[in-house]
């Protein structure tokens, strides 16, 4: 049997990830669905966890029974979610040590996520993380969104390195998802205020606790080569 080639890249999802952005997204479909007369109290966080944003509106769109088209209720999404990732929304602890040491480590890093460039950008500029990653693949860029494979492999194209050789940062069994369908090896950071981690266990290839596992991990596969 083959060995896996050890990590040449690591690709990072964004929210729940790098940006503790999880307990914002209620607040930000709050907004959304209030504005088409809807009370939302998060009690469907789960089922939009990671999902691309047409995958979320069309969800609520489903259960609340909207009309306002998909695009639109899209639009607005991501402007009220820019809004809040651009003065609110905080970096998990030791992310910037664990990306400093990574490239340290000669990895290639990248950010693929879900939301739109709006969002994500300035969040990077405002954390001031944006100059580690050398590739940022955001949402509006692909056709399909998570759990299509379509974002990892674009990011991985840029990066101009294999599939196999990557290594997915996620919290939402929908990037996971996305990310195997990739090809790619995954790293399941559960956060444990939304989700249960056993949840992931069967879907990832490996759990940890929090970011700063990563560096010892990539390590670990690089020796067992």
């Amino acid at each position: 049997m083959r060995m896996p080639p050890p990590f040449r890249a690591v690709i990072f999802d964004l929210d729940g990830v790098l940006a503790d952005s999880e307990p914002w997204w209620n607040e930000i479909d709050k907004k959304l669905l209030g504005e088409y007369g809807v009370t939302y109290r998060g009690e469907y966080h789960r089922n939009v966890l990671g999902v691309s944003y047409r995958l979320a509106v069309e969800f609520y769109k489903k259960v609340f029974g909207l009309s306002a088209p998909t695009e639109e209720l899209m639009r607005r999404r991501g402007e009220i979610a820019a809004e809040f990732f651009t003065k609110r929304v905080g970096l998990f602890p030791s992310t910037r040590a664990v990306l400093t040491e990574l490239r340290q480590m000669n990895l290639r890093l990248a950010v693929a996520t879900s939301s739109v460039g709006a969002s994500a950008r300035p969040f990077l500029d405002r954390h001031r993380l944006t100059a580690f990653f050398e590739v940022i693949v955001t949402g509006e860029e692909i056709e399909r969104g998570k759990p299509s494979p379509d974002i990892y492999l674009s990011a991985a194209e840029k990066l101009g390195i294999p599939a196999d050789a990557s290594l997915v940062i996620e919290d939402a069994l929908s990037g996971i998802a996305a990310a195997r369908a990739a090809g790619m090896r995954v790293a399941a950071v559960p956060d444990t205020r939304f989700v249960d981690p056993h949840d992931y266990e069967k879907e990832a290839d490996y759990v940890l606790g929090n970011l700063s596992e990563i560096p010892s991990l990539v390590r670990s596969v690089a020796a067992a080569g």
